[in-house]
């Protein structure tokens, strides 16, 4: 059965921020899992050759996030900049040479709370730092009309239409690149809330790597993760499953790995999965059309 949303009771209105500077640790070093300390880049600014559709683990660097990072200097209007900025939003910068550039939001990170969009990379060489833009809004309060069972977050509407996802007797169909285990989730659980910020899967054990093949994760790739509900908060429940977005790199520090933006939630485990390399943001967003 086609989905059906509640798409035509939501809201669309413009939420803004700037392009957010590059950070490091404000320690200067960082120290590994493995006790080793280390300087790299991490998360924020504007990284053109890094990009959605690219290996997690492919780049030295630690949280890297994709293209570009967004923020709201105003700390309290930035909680509304990353509840409200959905997968698959349009993004526009609206000043300096990039004016006009349009790009999707990709995702949020928690803890630094950027929100990340993709643009091309002609947009990125011409933007800089501070550049304002907005997010054309869509996705806060999306409701899967025929699964109520399955609950939706961090979406616009017409990406789970691209996406492709179905329903059938209440549950819900959909293509992901990777299968990941709830045991080997780590920072970001506890939060009472998934509509802003993402969890991370710690990549540390090398017989869970090489069994569910995370060393081949890639920014972007749509991965179910089994036995995690997601329906207010993130918490291990047998039997429930997740589908999220990977919305940054790999990390060295203990607890930490590449994040996942939650999209789907079931906890009585209303979801089918089916195992598809090209279930990644960057092949599913050209079927919505230009940006």
């Amino acid at each position: 059965m086609k989905l059906r949303t509640n798409r035509e009771e939501l809201v669309v209105t413009v939420v803004a921020g700037v392009v957010a500077p590059a950070l490091i640790n404000s320690g200067i070093y960082d120290v590994s899992a493995e006790g080793d300390p280390f300087v790299l880049p991490s998360v924020g600014g504007i990284n053109p050759n890094v990009r959605i559709g690219d290996g997690a683990f492919a780049f030295l660097a630690d949280h890297i996030e994709p293209a570009v990072s967004m923020r709201n200097n105003d700390d309290r209007l930035n909680i509304a900049f990353n509840a409200m900025s959905c997968i698959g939003n349009r993004v526009r910068v609206l000043s300096g040479d990039a004016k006009g550039a349009l790009g999707r939001v990709t995702g949020t990170h928690g803890g630094v709370e950027h929100v990340i969009a993709d643009f091309e990379p002609e947009s990125m060489e011409k933007m800089a730092i501070g550049d304002a833009v907005q997010v054309r809004s869509c996705g806060l309060g999306l409701r899967l009309l025929d699964a109520p069972d399955v609950r939706a977050f961090n979406a616009d509407p017409g990406f789970l239409d691209a996406w492709g996802i179905e329903v059938q007797k209440g549950r819900v169909h959909a293509r992901v690149a990777k299968i990941v285990p709830a045991a080997v989730m780590g920072s970001g659980l506890g939060r009472s809330t998934v509509v802003r910020g993402d969890y991370d899967i710690q990549c540390f054990d090398d017989e869970m790597v090489e069994r569910y093949g995370l060393r081949d994760l890639r920014l972007g790739d749509l991965v179910a993760i089994v036995d995690a509900d997601n329906s207010f908060g993130r918490i291990y429940r047998q039997g429930s499953i997740t589908i999220g977005a990977v919305v940054h790199g790999r990390s060295f520090v203990a607890g930490h790995g590449p994040g996942v933006t939650t999209l789907l939630t079931s906890r009585s485990g209303a979801i089918e999965v089916a195992v598809d390399a090209d279930a990644n943001l960057a092949t599913i967003f050209p079927k919505m059309g230009a940006a």
